[in-house]
């Protein structure tokens, strides 16, 4: 997949405009004196699930289709990926299933469930998971690390507050 041009950055970058924090992006002097290069900071744990994972999350939930909304969405994660999906998906009025192996970490899954969602999380073992299998064909999936153009855009528009905060 080619990478997404500064222009789908931007207006990925606009969608979540209002709707996640601005976070500061710092310059670190130990880190860069430990490294041996200009180290900055990127605050993300300061969005309302503490992870980078909401951007993501929103701008693939705000590019879905009238009727893939209808439909709801699927995501399975550990953590961060799961509350992101959880809180945006609830905040939107959509409907999502949120997969989290045995074994998540016991605050991720109480925030997922609680704090974020209304729906408690399914749970599964092994690499065999024929609950996805039956959901994935009546809603939309959303991966954590997804490829496609309605995705990768999200994960680069970060850079835009990084290199402006760099720049100055």
């Amino acid at each position: 997949m080619e990478a997404p041009g500064l222009e789908e950055i931007r207006a990925a970058a606009a969608r979540l405009k209002g709707a996640i924090e601005h976070t500061p992006c710092l310059h670190s002097r130990t880190l860069s004196l430990l490294t041996g290069a200009e180290v900055f900071l990127k605050f993300e744990n300061l969005q309302f699930t503490a992870s980078f994972k909401e951007r993501g999350a929103l701008n693939r939930l705000l590019a879905l289709s009238a009727a893939e909304r209808g439909r709801g969405v699927i995501a399975m994660s550990a953590g961060n990926h799961a509350q992101a999906v959880a809180y945006h998906a609830a905040r939107l009025g959509i409907r999502a299933v949120i997969v989290m192996p045995r074994g998540s970490p016991n605050s991720k899954v109480r925030n997922t469930a609680g704090k974020y969602s209304a729906t408690p999380p399914h749970t599964i073992t092994g690499s065999s998971n024929p609950p996805i299998s039956r959901i994935r064909s009546a809603i939309e999936w959303m991966h954590p690390s997804a490829t496609s153009s309605r995705v990768a855009p999200r994960r680069s528009c970060w850079r835009i507050s990084v290199v402006e905060k760099t720049e100055q």
